[in-house]
């Protein structure tokens, strides 16, 4: 690749022999994710026939129903939908709460606030007449301390109307760190020691297969994601899936359709050649993204700013938050990845205002999938400390061009010096 500052090249190449020890980490998890789907495409007998799909009513269909069998599989679930009928990931969360809960039932959100998109679904910043808080249904947020559950807090403030505690694995637009399976799985079992009838539920966007392990391998009752994220493999165009306890996955499905109908239905046209082959590659598109991620992360540690995860730290989704302290680093970090996008590479990202935000959002992403977020993408609040969020990456080659470009960028702007 050409490059006008060759010592860039350099410098990176001498980060990444520093890094080997970390790839091979994620190799190893990637092979074990790539057996774990594979075993389940061989389990449910996988034939060339299940990659057509439905019209009309789609009853019957035979490979969106052992499409669902495969992800209940890899996800350790009872059961599970895969739906391109779901807008988006937090379409397939908003169908679930509203589907499991009812006035006078509770939820709370373990994990400090959740992810701005479902503000409006609780009905924090929303006037709709279908939001949780409009239906009767009261809304608890136990902050976290320190990146950790407050423990204490959560179990104080559970109670014979809880229906639903509520888990965000990602850090989302915080600075907080991305939490593990197995450390939400100490959490799950304490309260169902309370209650076992508490419904687990897992906003597991960003999370599939990262670990070796996912949710429900440690009690989660219900799960949900998006396609156009980690487990749609840059393939699937659009789409939802929710696993979890089949009891539950009914519910949701009598609510999301219509009862009596649930799950039966949901024509897949010629959708499901992508499902299937996008799950199918996923674990080794999520290992090039993440380790895009380390290579940055050690790039920019380097360079001397804040990053988390930092590229020695285990990682348990697929967001790199840099801190850049400036706002002109922000916006020239952003224009870079834009820059290096295959889509609309040409366009030049602006700071706006996004609904929940008290500050305008810079955000560069050129895509093939619109808002994949498995794909390079960065955005960030434009205020101090000026955080970026990275995410996403189909190749590990394309990162580091990526990286390339960014600090080529910034040397031109005179922002930074490689020495």
């Amino acid at each position: 690749m050409k490059c006008k500052h060759s010592n860039i090249i350099k410098f990176i190449n001498r980060i990444e022999e520093k890094i080997k020890s970390e790839f091979a980490k994620h190799d190893d998890i990637a092979l074990h994710n790539q057996s774990k789907v594979l075993t389940a495409f061989t389990k449910n007998n996988v034939s060339e026939g299940h990659l057509y799909g439905s019209t009309g009513y789609g009853y019957n269909d035979m490979g969106r129903n052992t499409l669902d069998k495969i992800y209940a599989e890899i996800f350790s679930a009872e059961a599970a939908i895969v739906r391109g009928q779901f807008v988006s990931g937090t379409h397939a969360i908003s169908a679930s709460l509203n589907g499991l809960l009812f006035s006078n039932d509770e939820i709370i959100f373990a994990t400090g606030m959740p992810y701005d998109t479902l503000h409006k679904v609780v009905g924090w910043t929303s006037c709709s007449k279908h939001t949780l808080i409009n239906k009767g249904i009261k809304p608890i947020v136990i902050p976290l301390n320190s990146s950790k559950i407050n423990l204490d807090f959560l179990v104080e403030n559970i109670n014979e109307k809880t229906k639903i505690v509520y888990f965000q694995k990602s850090m989302g637009y915080t600075s907080r760190s991305a939490l593990s399976n197995k450390e939400l799985g100490e959490v799950y079992k304490l309260l169902k020691e309370i209650n076992e009838d508490i419904i687990i539920f897992v906003d597991n966007c960003y999370g599939e297969f990262v670990e070796k392990t996912e949710p429900c391998d440690y009690g989660a009752d219900v799960i949900a994601g998006s396609l156009i994220k980690n487990p749609g493999g840059g393939l699937a165009p659009w789409g939802g899936y929710i696993a979890g306890k089949e009891k539950y996955i009914d519910q949701i499905m009598d609510f999301a359709v219509a009862p009596g109908l649930g799950k039966d239905m949901g024509g897949t046209k010629d959708i499901l050649r992508y499902f299937y082959q996008g799950v199918f590659i996923a674990p080794s598109i999520v290992k090039q993204s993440i380790q895009g991620s380390i290579l940055l992360a050690a790039v920019m540690k380097e360079l001397g700013f804040n990053v988390s995860p930092s590229f020695g730290e285990p990682r348990f989704d697929i967001i790199q938050s840099i801190t850049l302290n400036k706002k002109d680093l922000l916006l020239s970090f952003c224009e870079s990845i834009q820059s290096a996008s295959p889509i609309d590479s040409l366009a030049k990202p602006i700071p706006g205002d996004l609904p929940g935000y008290d500050s305008p959002v810079i955000m560069a992403a050129g895509t093939f999938i619109q808002g994949a977020s498995i794909e390079l993408s960065a955005d960030g609040p434009v205020k101090y400390p000026y955080n970026v969020y990275v995410q996403g990456g189909l190749t590990y080659e394309h990162i580091k061009v990526a990286i390339i470009k960014v600090l080529n960028q910034m040397i031109e702007h005179g922002l930074i010096n490689i020495n």
